[in-house]
């Protein structure tokens, strides 16, 4: 397997994890700066076990050598889950995915201004047909929405692009501890922010502990470990997948069909995303074995 296909298989293993998010956020019935709080202080510990099991006694180590970068990414995340939790507060969930769904144009362009990276014409085709498909999926409940909660899932597309482009920035260093960090710094700005704790119910207690304890330290270790093999654009652009999948779980479990134009906006993230790991697969092949065959033989 080559990097770019370990690559493509992280990611997209780490985005079906993370796809119940928007299903389980719907159980969950608790106020938006606990629910900030508790999902913070649960995917530190996630995150922080993570590590640990990864690198046991030697896990220290894995938070230094991430440096100021690493910093960075955990700040970037922090904004990323600040933006999405309170964005579906104060505006419509359909807003929210329509201006997530910019992430990868962000991803794309940071990387070519600070990273100088050069993606290929099938990515920057891939972007636009996903952008087209989640928009269709979302275009029923997009309506105005709030001001405050549009710009809040800007930021949230904002952080999650930044964060992956930071990852990118530094090649083989494995970003994915600074995830702890990020919780840690989400859980203090939210207790600033509410200035208590108050514990969940049962259920809503074992929801929390499901999605931000096990689901999202998993899916996310996974997605951050992406840009070590993958241009960022690229890894934003698998996690649009997310949103196919999440609401096929919501159709599934709560009974919310989509319309016959939200089915197709997925077949269309469905289809790009094939014909361009079709295409990726025979331009390695085209380009990368020839090469690696060639030096077997010397």
């Amino acid at each position: 397997m080559n990097h770019h296909q370990k690559g493509l298989l992280l990611t997209a293993l780490g985005v079906l994890i993370i796809s119940p998010d928007a299903l389980l956020l719907r159980l969950i019935s608790i106020p938006p700066d606990q629910l900030v709080l508790w999902r913070a202080l649960f995917n530190l510990l996630g995150f922080w076990l993570i590590v640990v099991a990864r690198h046991r006694s030697a896990w220290p180590g894995a938070f230094r050598v991430c440096g100021l970068t690493g910093v960075g990414c955990a700040l970037m995340f922090t904004i990323g889950t600040f933006g999405f939790v309170l964005g579906n507060h104060f505006t419509k969930a359909g807003n929210v995915l329509v201006i997530l769904a910019s992430t990868p144009l962000i991803a794309a362009l940071l990387s070519r201004v600070f990273l100088h990276e050069r993606l290929p014409l099938r990515t920057w085709l891939a972007i636009g047909a996903c952008l087209f498909g989640i928009s269709l999926i979302v275009l029923d409940d997009a309506g105005d929405g709030s001001l405050l909660g549009n710009l809040l899932a800007l930021m949230a597309a904002l952080g999650l692009a930044g964060n992956l482009t930071l990852a990118r920035s530094k090649p083989g260093v494995d970003m994915s501890p600074m995830l702890a960090l990020s919780g840690l710094f989400t859980a203090s700005l939210a207790l600033a922010w509410s200035g208590q704790v108050v514990l969940p119910g049962a259920v809503d207690l074992g929801w929390l502990v499901l999605l931000c304890l096990v689901l999202l330290p998993a899916g996310f270790t996974l997605i951050q470990r992406g840009p070590l093999y993958l241009p960022s654009a690229e890894v934003s652009l698998l996690m649009l997948l997310e949103t196919v999948f999440g609401t096929l779980l919501v159709w599934l479990f709560l009974s919310e069909r989509p319309s016959n134009q939200g089915l197709l906006g997925g077949a269309i993230v469905l289809l790009a995303m094939i014909v361009k790991s079709a295409l990726d697969r025979r331009k390695y092949r085209q380009h990368v074995q020839p090469v690696l065959s060639s030096q077997e033989q010397s």
